[in-house]
């Protein structure tokens, strides 16, 4: 059957995880941090170096709030692509504990030339706080025109005035390779074959690898390096990523608030409509 209207509102079954401070390592390098410079960043990248604490990206917390959706139809798995993703970070993620993360099918919306399926799930700590609320929203192409609703309209515009801050982070050539490691073995991104059905020459970089190096642009540059001070991320995922490339992501302040958008060396906009919010505290230049 295509894309299932009626799936809004149903839940999934619940995951809970467990993580290490060895997994929140791998993930740190797996969207880059270190790269090129092995001795910035070393809170986030190593758990002994001498008077620097390990802390997590907030970024990760996207992988411990993920669970299981719902079915909300049937269709071909190379055809669907991450469109969108939004974490509230509600605490800090520690270095390591147990998470149960539970998703529900939160909007199904009709693109024309295909469809949008939104999914929203929460993350609770063992002791029953809340950690983090997730938001992604997939898209199936071939699979719209089935007469829905489009969905929200977003009203984000390109501030007219130059960027706050510019940030240009490398990515590996084996990016993929190395942030599939943290959990996401889609073969979209390692294996040429499963790529060239889905109309890619070539396996691309995961967006949410993609996102993890913006959010260590906006960790930098307008949170001070404090990951307990980044407390939401949005982004659109607008175009593909090549392993390899290198990101560029654009920074407008106002306040607490932020908008940033993400490019590849070519100026092809890849993480468009972005915002970010950070909470009160000194922060870098």
């Amino acid at each position: 059957m295509p894309i299932d209207r009626a799936a809004v509102g149903a839940e999934g079954e619940p995951r809970t995880r467990s993580w290490t401070s060895k997994d929140a390592l791998l993930y740190a390098v797996g969207v880059g941090a270190g790269l090129g410079a092995p001795t910035e960043e070393l809170s986030f990248t190593t758990e002994n170096s001498a008077g620097v604490a390990q802390q997590v990206l907030p970024t990760f917390a996207v992988l411990l709030s993920q669970a299981p959706p719902p079915p909300f139809g049937e269709f071909d798995p190379a055809r669907l692509v991450h469109a969108e993703q939004e974490i509230v970070l509600h605490r800090q993620v520690p270095v390591e504990g147990t998470v149960t993360a539970r998703a529900h099918v939160s909007g199904v919306y009709d693109k024309g030339k295909g469809a949008l399926v939104e999914i929203t799930s929460a993350a609770v700590l063992a002791d029953g706080s809340l950690l983090a609320t997730n938001r992604s929203a997939v898209y199936i192409r071939g699979e719209g025109g089935f007469g829905g609703e489009r969905g929200p309209v977003d009203d984000w515009v390109v501030p007219d005035r130059a960027p706050d801050h510019v940030t240009t982070y490398a990515t590996r050539p084996e990016q993929a390779l190395l942030y599939r490691l943290s959990g996401d073995r889609n073969p979209l991104h390692s294996d040429p074959k499963f790529a060239a059905r889905g109309g890619f020459p070539t396996p691309i970089l995961h967006g949410l690898c993609t996102y993890g190096v913006a959010g260590r642009a906006l960790l930098h540059a307008i949170a001070g390096g404090d990951p307990a001070r980044l407390t939401s991320m949005y982004g659109r995922f607008s175009a593909t990523v090549l392993p390899g490339q290198a990101l560029t992501v654009e920074i407008w302040q106002d306040g607490a608030d932020a908008r940033f958008r993400a490019s590849t060396e070519g100026g092809t906009v890849v993480i468009d409509r972005g915002r970010a919010v950070v909470a009160e505290g000194q922060h870098s230049a």
